[in-house]
């Protein structure tokens, strides 16, 4: 009797883990904000919350046409991540090769599909275009 007892606690338990981990996190990164809110400069100025243009002034001219960047830049920038962060799928596949089983090949060539189809529209819609 005592063994079903001991069974149906062991799930509890490790819930109350679980739930004692996520409190933990949620309490430190509380604690870090407050701390960053109460401790930190609170000389705020013009020019430190004026807009950050990557080192150029956007009032007087942000590239130098008298405008701010276009989202297009952006558009660039969060293509590079996109593209840069999908190498770290690659890295345990590469270490593994040998021991994955077929379902991992084919779990990354559709992946690549996947990004080939994402290359072949930004392509279409001509954002790696700069004229």
């Amino acid at each position: 009797m005592r063994g079903g007892a001991d069974a149906e606690r062991r799930p509890t338990i490790e819930y109350a883990n679980f739930v004692i981990m996520l409190l933990v996190a949620l309490g430190i990164g509380i604690i870090a904000v407050l701390a960053s809110a109460l401790l930190g400069p609170k000389k705020a100025s013009r020019t430190k919350l004026m807009a950050y243009e990557s080192g150029n002034d956007p009032e007087r001219g942000g590239v130098g046409t008298g405008q701010r960047f276009p989202v297009h830049f952006y558009l660039v920038a969060m293509l590079f991540i996109i593209f840069d962060i999908e190498t770290a799928f690659f890295y345990p596949l590469a270490v593994a090769y040998q021991k994955l089983i077929p379902f991992a090949f084919f779990e990354a060539v559709t992946f690549v599909l996947l990004l080939l189809v994402g290359y072949v529209y930004i392509l279409k819609k001509k954002v790696l275009e700069w004229a």
